[in-house]
């Protein structure tokens, strides 16, 4: 008796059926396995004994069939790879049973087919789908750190050919059904209507009718592949440089994506059994593989908890903002209200003056026109949405706004002054908000009328490319109050990370480690040259010299004077380090404050790229010092921000694992093959991180010491499956 799989008989027509029990979604989990090698040995022996005509694949839920069981892949390691191997040789081989009969098989597509559903669906020789533009199809797997290996790479090689295939498979590009049948993956459309299921039914049971003795295009005896094989002159050309770009694009740090052109490749040169076999052996090592255990956690995991709200407070009805007031219309204004405005949100942008309101305003029309320009947004829709910024400097604008967000430098006199002449324009039970990126929130909700109704929502530049919100809760901020900012960032499209008040919060604190870890190890004479391309070869997107001249190291000076005088206030004194120090020395002694000012670290010629200062040398190379290994100059920039980390998941500015690592990578560019700064930790086990980090503290000093509380919250917090 099969669980997951209902088989059924009428009519000679053998209607397989995905049922998973106790589940919104199919998967291919073992009893599903185990379910489709038994319902393909019955319909086998249907057929022999003269019974079928043909086969139906449906599903009884909302969606066709969700893809592999991930939580199982959890716990495989690469001591499992042969049992992988053949676990998924013999799914392929339930495939190729069912599909190779002689007989026409039909998927009846209802809803989203994604990753191994997809990979199902391909048994049909004809696809029918519900036309639903919200339908997604495809093979998204090289995004957890996979590639179709069930099949999927194989067939649609064959199907499509070697380069339109690509993108899909090395990719992971996603479809639509309408976008599906116009590339041929999608056979036939049934209209969305109560009666889609039967329609679909029907257009099925006709076509079997028609096509009695069906098969796929790759198993007709006449086959050829699609612009031809990778031994085809032309096609060997075009894939002489694939390798070469994939590198370039993945630091040779991102497996997947080599592993399923390789299968492509290779599988186009052989028949298709033996293709199958060659994908199986290169699934079986990827998916065992540490790298795929930490993009699986953080990219499906993960990224499920927060799109879910995890970290929403609960009990709380969801909102839908309709006018949104941002004061301060520079870059990261501008980019909000763009953001807000794409929405269908009525914006209210404020400035100084009207020429700097405006220019806020412009840049929408910017943007704007370059997705008219490029086809994706018809010039009526273009104006409605930039119809919808009023750019103005007057306050009273704000009434009706039942959220303010205040996006000026960081001065807290200033923010304050802000926040005092918003607030009375705001609905009742409105919110003030900030985006500052570095200053405690509670101290800044200290001029707020209610510091209960006063939030941080910091958003990342570029605010029209950069997904991540971090969400700060002050001393006093309530529940209401961060979860109208979560509605909102989700209303914005964008994906809200929720943390509590600390200098820096998360994400700025947990960077500045990275950059000033950079800038400490220049001053202790490491070759500028190998700091940064060591940081590169590890994963992180710049090296920490150029980051500190993107963001101006003007900016880490005033964010390190504010934090001096904040600490004299409180009766303290604040310790710079060896890095803030330094930063120091290039703005204040030698006049060097960043890219904007045409000189930091690296010189800004304006007819050539960009090249790292000569002086530094000069200024700080030690000649008795030996240069430091890559791995070296890694694991300190690494090491460093994963400590940070763990700190904060201590003292409580982080409260979930989930935000930890969605943050440090769409946040701060932690690399995406460690699956964030906290799974960084986890993977390696939270002893071994624990006695790196000692050694690194005793070389390196008190930057990377952890102590046995902070050991402890880690182990508290190791995710589960």
């Amino acid at each position: 008796m099969t669980t997951h799989i209902q088989l059924a008989v009428e009519q000679r027509i053998a209607h397989i059926v995905f049922d998973q029990p106790n589940s919104p979604v199919n998967t291919m989990c073992q009893a599903w396995q185990h379910d489709l090698h038994s319902v393909a040995a019955q319909v086998k022996a249907k057929h022999g004994a003269g019974e079928l005509d043909g086969v139906i694949l449906r599903s009884t839920k909302t969606t066709f069939f969700a893809g592999a069981d991930l939580r199982a892949t959890m716990a495989l390691t690469s001591a499992d790879a042969p049992r992988v191997f053949e676990e998924t040789q013999r799914i392929k081989h339930s495939f190729r049973t069912i599909e190779t009969l002689g007989i026409p098989v039909v998927s009846c597509i209802n809803g989203a087919a994604l990753g191994g559903g997809w990979e199902v669906a391909l048994i049909g020789h004809h696809r029918i789908a519900i036309n639903n533009p919200k339908t997604l199809l495809g093979l998204p797997e090289v995004s957890l750190g996979l590639f179709p290996g069930a099949s999927g790479a194989t067939k649609m090689s064959r199907l499509l050919g070697l380069l339109k295939a690509q993108p899909y498979v090395v990719e992971g590009q996603l479809f639509d059904p309408s976008q599906g049948f116009a590339i041929g993956l999608i056979h036939a459309l049934v209209e969305p209507s109560d009666h889609a299921d039967a329609d679909m039914h029907a257009a099925a049971l006709t076509w079997i009718a028609a096509n009695p003795s069906a098969k796929h295009p790759f198993d007709e005896i006449h086959y050829r592949m699609p612009g031809g094989t990778a031994a085809t002159p032309a096609i060997a050309n075009a894939l002489s440089v694939a390798p070469a770009m994939l590198h370039k694009r993945t630091r040779g740090l991102l497996p997947a994506p080599a592993y399923a052109l390789a299968s492509m490749v290779e599988g186009s040169l052989v028949d298709i059994d033996t293709a199958l076999r060659i994908e199986s052996r290169y699934l079986a090592k990827l998916i065992t593989s540490p790298v795929a255990r930490n993009m699986i956690n953080t990219f499906f995991f993960d990224m499920n908890a927060i799109k879910s709200a995890r970290s929403r407070p609960s009990g709380i009805g969801k909102k839908k903002l309709a006018k949104v007031g941002i004061v301060g219309a520079g870059m990261m204004g501008a980019g909000i209200a763009y953001a807000q405005a794409s929405k269908g949100i009525a914006t209210i942008l404020i400035d100084t003056s009207q020429d700097k309101a405006d220019q806020g305003r412009a840049h929408t029309d910017t943007l704007l026109q370059a997705h008219v320009a490029k086809g994706v947004l018809g010039a009526e829709a273009a104006q409605a949405t930039l119809s919808l910024i009023t750019a103005t400097t007057d306050m009273a604008a704000l009434a009706g706004c039942e959220l303010v967000i205040e996006a000026v430098f960081e001065n807290r006199a200033l923010k304050a002054n802000i926040t005092r002449a918003a607030e009375p324009h705001l609905t009742a039970g409105g919110v003030m908000a900030t985006n500052t990126s570095t200053l405690p929130i509670s101290g800044l909700a200290q001029a707020s009328k209610d510091a209960t109704q006063f939030v941080g929502i910091h958003f990342f530049s570029p605010v029209h490319k950069m997904k991540l919100v971090e969400i700060i809760k002050g001393q006093h901020t309530s529940d209401q109050a961060i979860a109208l900012a979560f509605d909102y960032v989700q209303q914005l499209g964008k994906l809200p990370i929720v943390v509590n008040d600390s200098r820096g919060f998360f994400t700025s604190r947990t960077f500045a480690t990275y950059v000033m870890e950079g800038a400490a190890m220049l001053g202790e004479g490491v070759a500028p040259a190998l700091l940064e391309n060591a940081a590169m070869q590890c994963g992180m997107p710049v090296g920490p010299l150029a980051v500190l001249d993107e963001t101006a190291l003007s900016l880490s000076v005033a964010v390190l004077d504010q934090t001096r005088a904040d600490c004299t206030a409180n009766g303290q004194t604040y310790e710079a380090n060896a890095g803030e120090l330094l930063v120091e020395r290039m703005v204040k002694e030698l006049k060097r404050s960043g890219r904007a000012a045409g000189a930091g670290f690296y010189d800004y010629p304006t007819d050539a790229p960009k090249t790292l200062w000569p002086e530094l040398e000069a200024l700080f190379a030690k000649p008795n010092v030996v240069q430091p290994s890559v791995q070296a100059i890694q694991d300190r920039l690494l090491f460093r921000q994963a400590v940070e980390t763990a700190r904060c998941l201590h003292e409580g500015v982080l409260q979930h694992v989930h935000d930890a690592n969605i943050g440090s990578i769409m946040g701060i560019g932690f690399p995406i093959w460690t699956g964030g700064a906290a799974q960084f930790i986890y993977s390696m086990g939270v002893p071994v991180f624990a006695a790196r980090c000692g050694e690194l503290a005793h070389l390196y000093g008190a930057g990377f010491a952890i102590d046995d509380a902070v050991v402890a919250t880690l182990a508290s917090h190791t995710p589960t499956y």
